[in-house]
């Protein structure tokens, strides 16, 4: 069965990094389009780039639309595996599932160069998104006590992580299903 997604993100590159390297990082996900580079690889939405690399800024875009089958996942993960290495810093890559029913699926993956980079990127995000919905309700003290313990959850998180063992030492990406958003761009 084949589905519609979405994938987005502005992941930012070490210096030095070449065109090249980027594309067979990617090489999974542009082995799956059948894409010999990144500019080979289009998306179904007209006024998205799919995948550019402006050298630059030292910044990599994701703006790519398509419709994927079951294999799509494990090749975006090692992509993204791959990529992380390459990080400045870690960066999340949204990822939305269409399915033919209307609904729709979002994960946040996680890039970067290191475990605790990405920990920290989870935590930012996890802070902007706690911040956002309490604040629609609640002054910013109760909203500041709130993320105060946020704070030490993943204080403690990663603390326990390291303590048993269980930080993947060269993982370069992890996810999570959040609550679906509408892609504002």
């Amino acid at each position: 069965m084949r589905h519609e997604v979405h994938v987005h993100a502005d992941i930012p590159i070490l210096e030095g990094v070449s065109r090249k390297q980027l594309e067979q990082a990617l090489g999974p996900w542009l082995e799956y389009l059948d894409a010999e580079n990144m500019s080979d690889v289009k998306s179904l939405e007209p006024n998205e780039p799919g995948i550019q690399y402006e050298d630059k800024e030292l910044m990599l875009h994701l703006c790519w639309t398509g419709e994927i089958g079951r294999s799509f996942h494990r090749a975006l993960e090692e992509s993204l595996d791959n990529l992380g290495h390459y990080c400045y810093e870690a960066a999340e890559v949204d990822l939305t599932l269409y399915h033919d029913s209307g609904d729709q699926e979002s994960r946040l993956l996680f890039v970067g160069p290191t475990a605790q980079a990405i920990h920290e990127a989870q935590r930012r995000c996890m802070l902007e998104d706690v911040t956002a919905l309490l604040e629609r309700q609640f002054d910013k003290e109760s909203t500041a006590e709130v993320l105060t313990l946020v704070n030490e959850l993943f204080d403690r998180q990663w603390k326990e992580r390291t303590t048993e063992g269980k930080q993947p030492s060269e993982r370069a990406f992890e996810a999570y299903t959040r609550p679906s958003r509408k892609n504002l761009h």
